[in-house]
């Protein structure tokens, strides 16, 4: 569980809330359904128009990562990597079949079973680059998402402040109905504004940052591979790959 995440988007609710309430506002008056419609609505609305299906739906698979992200300890990666290498050195690298079998991570069995059977150094990596920088592709994708949706946030919230003005405008004549259309007008700024900045965006630049992360670690995973498949001594191994540890 990211603590931060959570943290974060707390403590900016409450500063918004605060504040208001500082200044002899009150709740009510940031409740306003009409604009919180416009404004998400318009705003889910122009992301769904621009993105194809199945990245929008990984949009929202990765989301969870924003407060539960995947786990990268690339320490302890790097301590089952020279586990491998030390295997490997003993038992040759058929003594790796039962680790193959029993690896939780997707990505490092992948690699594992191409040593076992015997891939060549370059052929690994191939493989391996190929499906980190496919499935990278794939989440910086749906992170853009929210990337977009922070841009057209405001925007829209602009659109719901004028709608609100035009029904003031409309209204002139009763004066009962211009303190509901300015509050439209207003609030759906404040939501426009506040959802990209509060939400949106920081969205965005976390997944951005978890995406990075599991890119490194595999990267890490992909160059102590081929260092096993050359043979070299799990101590150097070790050496080369401490360096990602400053990533």
């Amino acid at each position: 569980m990211d603590i931060l995440s959570f943290l974060g988007l707390l403590i900016g609710m409450v500063a918004i809330i605060g504040g208001n309430a500082l200044e002899g506002g009150h709740l009510s008056g940031l409740a306003n359904g009409p604009a919180a419609v416009i404004v998400l609505g318009g705003t889910l609305g122009a992301a769904m128009l621009q993105t194809p299906m199945p990245i929008f739906r990984h949009a929202f698979y990765v989301l969870r990562w924003t407060f539960f992200p995947p786990v990268v300890d690339m320490k302890q990666k790097i301590d089952r990597v020279i586990h491998w290498s030390m295997t490997a050195r003993k038992e040759g690298l058929l003594g790796l079949e039962a680790i193959t079998e029993s690896e939780p991570d997707p990505f490092a069995r992948k690699g594992l079973q191409l040593l076992v059977d015997g891939g060549e150094p370059e052929a690994i990596r191939s493989i391996l680059e190929v499906e980190l920088i496919t499935e990278e592709d794939k989440d910086l994708q749906a992170a853009k998402v929210f990337e977009a949706m922070g841009g057209y946030s405001p925007t829209i919230g602009i659109i719901g402040a004028v709608m609100g003005l035009i029904h003031v405008m409309g209204n002139l004549a009763d004066p009962s109905k211009l303190g509901a259309g300015i509050a439209t007008a207003f609030v759906a700024t404040i939501y426009g504004v506040g959802a990209a900045n509060l939400i949106f965006l920081p969205i965005a630049a976390k997944l951005k940052t978890t995406i990075k992360a599991r890119s490194n670690q595999r990267e890490m995973v992909i160059e102590g591979l081929i260092a096993i498949a050359d043979g070299e001594n799990p101590r150097t191994i070790e050496m080369k790959l401490e360096g990602y540890l400053d990533t």
